[in-house]
C-alpha cells in the first residue's frame, strides 16, 4: 500500500470518529433539554371565568381547556383536572390564558337563595374601596373586624372599631365604580375614579341594623381575622391619642428610666445634710473658741 492510500485511510477515520462524536453530543444534548423541559398537562382558561362562575358551567362552556406547558412554568397548586372543584365557584375573575388553581374556587351551600347564612342570620351588602377590603385578600368564607373612620358631631375625626367579627358569604361579581370630586387651587374641578368591590355579610339584626347606619357616618373597613387575631372593642383613636403607645406595645421602647430622678432626689438629700452639717460645725467652733476664751 502506498502512502498517499494510507493518509486517505487515515483521514477517512478520522472524519468518521469526529462524525460519531458530533452524533453523541447532539444526542446528549437533546436528552439534557428534554430533562430540564419536562412536559406536563395543567388545566388553562381559554376564556374569562367569572367571580360566582361555576367550574362545572366553565367547562361545560368550553372555558377550560388542558395544556401542555414545560414543568418550569407550572404554577404551585396548579390542576390537571377539575374532579376536586366539582360544586364550587370561583371567587377571583381568572383571565385567559391563566392556569386552574384550586385556591381560586371556593364551595357554595345548597340553599335556596344561595348564600350560607348561619341560624337567625341575615346577608347584607357593602361597597369598600380597594384599602378597605385588605386588597382583595377577602374571599367567601374568611372572618373581618369591620371599622368605622368618620366624624363626630363636635367635627374631631375617629377611627374605631364597629364589629370585631364577621362572616364574608359572598364577593360581588360587579365592580362599582364611584366618583369623588375634588377642588383644585383654581377653583376647578378634577373627578377620580375609585374602584369598589361589594361584599356580602352574614349578620344578626342588630349588625346589620349598625352597618346600615355606619355606612352614613363615614368610611368603612375590613381586617382580615385569622385563627390568633387579637381585637377588641375600646374608645378608638382621634387627634388626641393618636400617637398613644398601645397596651401590647409599652414595653416596646423599653422601662421608663427614671435612675436621672432617683439620682436627684439623692444629690438634693446629700445637699440638704451637707448644708446642715456646714450650719451645725460654725456654731460648734464658736462655742470651742468661747469656752476657750
Amino acid at each position: 500500500m502506498d502512502r498517499r492510500k494510507i493518509l486517505m485511510l487515515v483521514a477517512a477515520t478520522i472524519a468518521g470518529a469526529g462524525t460519531l462524536l458530533i452524533f453523541l453530543y447532539v444526542k446528549g444534548a437533546d436528552a439534557r433539554a428534554a430533562a430540564g423541559f419536562e412536559q406536563v398537562q395543567v388545566l388553562k382558561a381559554v376564556d374569562t371565568i367569572a367571580v360566582g362562575e361555576s367550574v362545572d358551567a366553565a367547562v361545560t362552556a368550553g372555558k377550560v381547556q388542558r395544556s401542555t406547558v414545560p414543568v418550569g412554568q407550572v404554577v404551585p397548586g396548579a390542576l390537571d383536572a377539575v374532579t376536586s372543584l366539582s360544586g364550587q365557584v370561583a371567587v377571583v375573575p381568572i383571565a385567559p390564558g391563566e392556569q386552574i388553581l384550586a385556591s381560586k374556587f371556593a364551595t357554595t351551600a345548597a340553599t335556596s337563595n344561595g348564600l350560607a347564612l348561619s341560624d337567625g342570620h341575615v346577608a347584607i351588602s357593602l361597597n369598600l374601596s380597594d384599602t378597605g377590603r385588605v386588597a382583595g385578600f377577602v374571599n367567601p368564607g374568611a372572618r373581618v373586624a369591620v371599622f368605622l373612620t368618620g366624624t363626630e358631631d363636635t367635627g374631631e375625626r375617629f377611627s374605631r372599631l364597629l364589629l370585631p367579627d364577621v362572616e364574608v358569604v359572598a364577593v360581588g361579581a360587579t365592580t362599582l365604580v364611584s366618583q369623588t370630586v375634588t377642588a383644585e387651587g383654581t377653583g376647578a374641578t378634577t373627578t377620580e375614579q375609585l374602584p369598589r368591590t361589594l361584599f356580602t355579610l352574614s349578620v344578626d339584626q342588630d349588625q346589620a341594623e349598625t352597618l346600615l347606619f355606619a355606612q352614613g357616618m363615614g368610611e368603612l373597613a375590613f381586617a382580615l381575622l385569622a385563627e390568633d387575631s387579637e381585637v377588641e372593642a375600646g374608645s378608638g383613636v382621634d387627634s388626641d391619642n393618636v400617637f398613644r403607645v398601645s397596651k401590647r406595645d409599652s414595653g416596646r421602647f423599653g422601662p421608663v428610666d427614671t435612675a436621672g430622678e432617683e439620682s436627684d432626689t439623692e444629690d438634693d438629700t446629700d445637699t440638704d445634710t451637707d448644708t446642715e452639717a456646714a450650719g451645725t460645725d460654725p456654731a460648734s467652733s464658736d462655742e470651742t473658741l468661747t469656752e476657750g476664751g
